[in-house]
């Protein structure tokens, strides 16, 4: 797998946040919370981490998902799980 940046990352986490919730790109920054600024229930969260685990070869518990908030959050997971 080739090296990603943060920045592909979070691009690949907006793209499926727009899809799935049907928002606006600009409403997606590093600080937007899921469930309090996206309106995302425990539906859209948990395809959101099929999402991330399917392109990037991971694994999130049920745990490790609960303690992520944010999109930035989710973006850093990502980054700290791929290979090096």
């Amino acid at each position: 797998m080739t090296t990603l940046s943060r920045d592909d990352v979070m691009a690949k986490v907006r793209d499926h946040l727009v899809a799935e919730l049907e928002v606006e790109p600009v409403e997606i920054a590093a600080d937007t919370r899921f469930k309090e600024d996206l309106d995302a229930d425990s539906l859209d969260l948990y395809e959101l981490v099929m999402e991330l685990e399917d392109s990037y070869g991971i694994t999130v518990s049920e745990e490790e998902a609960a303690r992520i908030h944010t999109v930035g959050e989710a973006v850093d997971f990502v980054i700290g799980r791929l290979p090096v």
